[in-house]
């Protein structure tokens, strides 16, 4: 009786276990590819010293966003001090060994540009289902984490 029992509970044990891995899987990506444009507007940044607190809205240095195309084509936009900058190229989603990150490839060199690299690439970690967060921040760059709003 008691194998039986634990027969059955193990069973259920697993076939739970197979249920949420499913759900996990076919959790909605930010990127879904049937909702396009997407704009992802930088909401918040923050530096490497740890005694200043993060700004937001119209505390940041600048206002900032990724527009992205169903072709792979993005227009990156930066104001500041009433100057707009404007760059563009084609990103991808890839995936890296701590996760997916968008991996975006800009025509020309730019101060939009947020690498820790001499090449024209800048990832940005999908952190979630609405937040992006660019890895300049690894050296030395600042902290800066964008939100999906279209």
């Amino acid at each position: 009786m008691k194998k039986l029992l634990f027969t059955l509970f193990s069973i259920c044990i697993l076939f739970s276990c197979s249920k949420n891995n499913e759900s996990a899987t076919q959790e909605e990506s930010p990127l879904k590819a049937d909702q396009y444009p997407q704009k992802w507007h930088l909401v918040k940044m923050s530096g490497m010293v740890t005694d200043i607190p993060p700004s937001t809205g119209a505390d940041m240095a600048w206002q900032e966003y990724y527009l992205l195309q169903s072709n792979g084509a993005f227009i990156k936009s930066r104001e500041q001090e009433n100057t707009t900058i404007t760059v563009q190229g084609t990103f991808k989603r890839v995936q890296l060994s701590d996760g997916e990150y968008l991996e975006f490839i800009h025509e020309t060199e730019s101060a939009l540009l947020c690498n820790c690299s001499a090449d024209l690439k800048e990832y940005l970690k999908l952190d979630s289902e609405k937040e992006l967060i660019a890895t300049c921040w690894a050296c030395d760059g600042p902290g800066l984490f964008y939100e999906r709003i279209e």
